[in-house]
């Protein structure tokens, strides 16, 4: 369990139910999605089947031991409160095991609903940034906008070209990164890092301040230290990648999964939107 409670923003992340809850879900992650044998996961599943944990109750039967048992990417997914807006909205409460004919509809809907959601998480930071003000009209209606895309019917959500939704989402979401990053320290150049390849990168007590990493691939790199405030990270992979005594504190776009997905400990500063994960050594 997190060691760290989430702020709740007024009008922002959890009211518009953008964090995970199991609880109103279907266990639809561990059915609608496919994965592989690999170091994330112990088996082979198809989508649309259930994972042999996948109790009746829609709970994990090994939550507490995902990680000894080989399920690692488990503890990494973050829906982003998707699996509750299918489950309890877009069907109304009744689960795939209950619906005639419709689980193959609702475990398309699935990906299509945690696309908008990521979507809305992003806006709803932006939103919360004051750098990004002169934008925040525009934002603003592009997350109303999006919010009233996810409580679409299934048939339209799978209808939804979510692509072309995302590029003009993401048309804002750049012009914020500007914004936010131009406040970084005076006098000095961020780098711009976007979609480069920094796997296994030394990094260790790096300023990084502002810096535009976006897509950045910074896989198993050596973040240990470094000073991440006010940089964009979104769609950066971090997987395995240290941030011991890192500071992300003021980071940007930055997501649960990817968190999850790295190695930190007690020292390791966060966004408050975001918790500590359980397996982070303290």
């Amino acid at each position: 369990m997190p060691d760290e409670s989430a702020a709740a923003h007024p009008d922002s992340f959890s009211d518009l139910g953008l964090r995970a809850d199991c609880g109103d879900c279907f266990g639809l992650c561990c059915v609608a999605l496919p994965f592989a044998a690999s170091v994330d996961f112990a088996v082979n599943k198809d989508a649309g089947k259930p994972c042999g944990n996948l109790q009746e109750d829609f709970r994990c039967g090994i939550h507490s031991r995902l990680r000894e048992r080989g399920f690692k990417g488990c503890t990494v997914f973050d829906c982003f409160g998707a699996g509750q807006k299918v489950s309890q909205v877009t069907f109304g409460g009744e689960d795939w095991r209950g619906a005639g004919g419709t689980a193959r509809e609702m475990f398309g809907v699935f990906p299509v609903m945690r696309q908008l959601h990521e979507l809305l998480w992003y806006l709803a930071e932006a939103l919360e940034r004051p750098a990004a003000r002169p934008l925040h009209r525009d934002l603003r209606r592009a997350l109303d906008a999006t919010e009233r895309l996810s409580r679409e019917s299934a048939a339209a959500l799978l209808e939804l070209d979510v692509a072309a939704h995302r590029q003009e989402v993401n048309v804002l979401l750049l012009r914020t990164s500007e914004l936010v990053r131009a406040k970084a320290p005076a006098g000095r150049k961020a780098k711009d890092r976007r979609g480069a390849d920094l796997m296994g990168a030394r990094l260790k007590g790096a300023d990084l301040r502002g810096a535009n990493l976006r897509g950045a691939y910074l896989i198993a790199a050596d973040l240990t230290g470094a000073d991440l405030r006010l940089a964009d990270l979104i769609g950066a992979d971090l997987r395995d990648a240290s941030l011991v005594g890192a500071d992300l504190s003021d980071s940007l776009f930055l997501t649960q999964a990817q968190v999850n997905a790295a190695k930190g400990d007690g020292r390791t500063k966060l966004p408050r939107s975001l918790t500590r994960p359980g397996h982070w050594d303290r």
